[in-house]
């Protein structure tokens, strides 16, 4: 049987298989039953299919009683990387068959680059499984080098993809870029309880942050409206981890003193002082690296 000749409905149900098996490395009937609704025979008909449509794609487990992603596998639909981050990471259906158009006329600013499906699937594979990987790593200060990493977390600063792991070359929880991250593959040791996500302190913490009109706008009400601001500022709590992707994003002034002079500035960090312990700040406007604080 040819994909041309089967129902929408079923499209997407064997997108649902694939995209699993792609990026989480397994598939049962239960997720079928549970993403569509549908009954445990028919869940194991559309299978059925998918095993026949691409043969070489599953493995059946019979410890985990579900099928598993074979080392031959080759996706049986097209994905972009786009769609596929928006299904990661803000739980849209993954449904990729046929066009999808805006429903209104939208513009949005151009992405320069984007991660690598194969490589990107190594890592939600691992992520899912709680898995290590070994990675081909560039960075900026020392170039190429082998890494053994442990993935949790995929996050998205505003501008690039990274993936927060346990570096076993460094004994610490790092962000790396992942389109700086090449020939990953899952390797067949179970992580330590120190390099799994509970034991990341910058992970676990929860800053507060009070955000607030930039003292030097002649018109603070207007920068009210734009974030829906109550009594004047806006709460935002997010993960120590997170926090300098957050304020540079934003441009937030993170000064002491609200110096930053600028048009883009129309936030400021009134607790500064919430920032004491954050490790990524170097990367907020305003960081003082020889004070270390903001």
């Amino acid at each position: 049987m040819e994909l041309s000749n089967i129902s929408q409905a079923q499209k997407e149900r064997l997108s649902h298989i694939d995209f699993r098996t792609y990026f989480l490395g397994e598939i049962g009937r239960s997720d079928l039953v549970a993403r569509f609704g549908i009954g445990e025979a028919a869940a194991t008909r559309d299978i059925t299919l998918y095993r026949e449509l691409a043969p070489a794609n599953l493995d059946y487990d019979t410890k985990l009683k579900s099928y598993v992603k074979s080392e031959s596998f080759i996706p049986l639909f097209e994905y972009s990387p786009p769609q596929v981050l928006a299904a990661l990471s803000q739980g849209f259906g993954e449904d990729f068959i046929g066009s999808h158009k805006p429903m209104v006329r939208c513009e949005t600013p151009a992405e320069l680059n984007w991660p690598l499906l194969p490589v990107l699937a190594v890592l939600t594979r691992a992520i899912y499984h709680k898995k290590v990987v070994k990675i081909r790593y560039r960075s900026i200060g020392s170039g190429l080098s082998e890494r053994e990493i442990v993935p949790f977390v995929l996050l998205d600063n505003g501008l690039r993809w990274h993936v927060r792991a346990f570096d076993r070359n460094r004994q610490a929880f790092i962000d790396f870029v992942v389109t700086r991250i090449a020939d990953p593959v899952i390797v067949d040791d179970e992580p330590k309880e120190h390099e799994l996500s509970e034991a990341d302190i910058q992970w676990n913490r929860i800053v507060e942050m009070i955000l607030v009109p930039h003292p030097n706008l002649p018109h603070p009400e207007t920068v009210e409206m734009d974030y829906a601001m109550k009594d004047g500022a806006l709460k935002v709590n997010v993960r120590a981890a997170a926090a300098g992707y957050v304020l540079r994003r934003w441009n937030v002034d993170c000064t002491e003193n609200h110096s930053l002079e600028g048009a883009e500035f129309h936030l400021w960090l009134k607790n500064w002082q919430a920032l004491y312990g954050v490790e990524n700040l170097v990367i907020a406007p305003g960081y003082d690296l020889s004070k270390g604080a903001c």
